[in-house]
């Protein structure tokens, strides 16, 4: 299987796992009126798609460790457990988190929840698997959950009404959070110590708690949508064009291709997963980047909206920086 051999590598791949997972969600843009229920049925068949493709090539190419299909069929049970169990808590998380989105806002839901994720899955990730320098490891953090709180703070500048904070949505968030920073140490512990399947073997059993996570959660959501919108009719989601279900599987697929960039770079002992964690957490600022260079969203925003995203871009690259630099001291 392929694995990095530098740091420059790690960190190429640290990078890569947080432009995916801050640019997945410009598919669901490309589907107009699209209920994200239904959307997420295609994203959670394209994330496990992801995992088998990237297994039968990265994973099964290359001189170190076990080519991928004999590391599955090798995988222990405990260690299946820990990834499925993983795939599931990250698939409940990343559905409550858009439905806090649409309850309180994007300005509530992103600093409580990927704030609170951030936080949560630097530091149980580095008790986990202990390694790199502490103050700057965690310094770096700091300063990433900063730029998100002054992100959200534009977000809301630029709001001319802004949805009031409900304790639902509060309470949506926090749970979000708790669960988003919970899945990685899961996934730490079952590629951790001697007899670990690998990164690619753990990213499909990962992959498979997702979806079989998303039956039972996202038919509850469905029934009862969490953002006050009327259900969902499951009948639409034959009603739509092809390109919109193809726009749901490449969704997943990129958050796959991040995954299995994040796992892998995090098995480096060199880095460790609280490093690899924090730095692909940095996707709000990707994300961030695509709304207001691309879809501009913040045509027409006040001064004080610019200002604030000014500040959030420095909060961003000097937390980045610490959190990059924290493997070499």
């Amino acid at each position: 299987m392929f694995l990095p051999e530098t740091y420059q590598v790690t960190l190429a791949l640290m990078i890569l796992s947080m432009l995916c997972w801050g640019s997945w969600a410009n598919t669901l843009k490309l589907c107009p009126k699209f209920r994200f229920q239904l959307f997420y049925w295609d994203y959670a068949v394209g994330l496990f798609a992801g995992a088998v493709l990237l297994g039968l090539t990265a994973g099964s190419f290359g001189r170190s460790g076990t080519p991928f299909l004999a590391a599955v069929v090798e995988t222990a049970p405990s260690r299946i457990l820990w990834a499925i169990c993983g795939g599931a808590i990250f698939n409940v998380a990343n559905l409550l988190l858009v439905a806090a989105i649409d309850v309180a806002g994007l300005a509530v839901a992103f600093p409580v929840g990927i704030g609170l994720a951030l936080v949560v899955g630097a530091v149980s990730s580095y008790l986990v698997s202990p390694a790199a320098n502490p103050l700057l490891l965690f310094g770096g953090v700091a300063l990433v959950a900063l730029a998100i709180i002054v992100d959200a703070a534009a977000y809301r500048k630029r709001e001319s009404t802004a949805k009031a904070t409900t304790t639902r949505g509060i309470v949506l968030s926090l749970v979000a959070g708790l669960l988003m920073g919970s899945f990685y140490p899961l996934v730490a512990h079952a590629m951790r110590g001697s007899g670990s399947p690998g990164p690619y073997a753990i990213a499909l059993y990962f992959a498979i708690g997702v979806l079989l996570s998303t039956i039972p959660a996202n038919l509850l959501l469905m029934w009862t949508p969490l953002d006050g919108k009327p259900r969902v009719n499951g009948f639409d989601y034959w009603r739509v064009p092809i390109g919109w279900h193809l726009a749901g599987i490449f969704g997943g697929a990129i958050w796959c291709v991040g995954a299995v960039a994040n796992f892998v770079a995090s098995g480096a002992h060199f880095v460790g997963p609280a490093v690899s964690y924090s730095i692909g957490q940095g996707a709000t600022m990707i994300s961030a980047c695509w709304g207001i260079f691309v879809w501009r969203e913040f045509a027409g925003a006040p001064r004080a909206a610019h200002m604030l995203l000014v500040l959030m871009f420095v909060f961003f690259i000097l937390g980045l920086g610490a959190v990059a630099m924290a493997p070499l001291y």
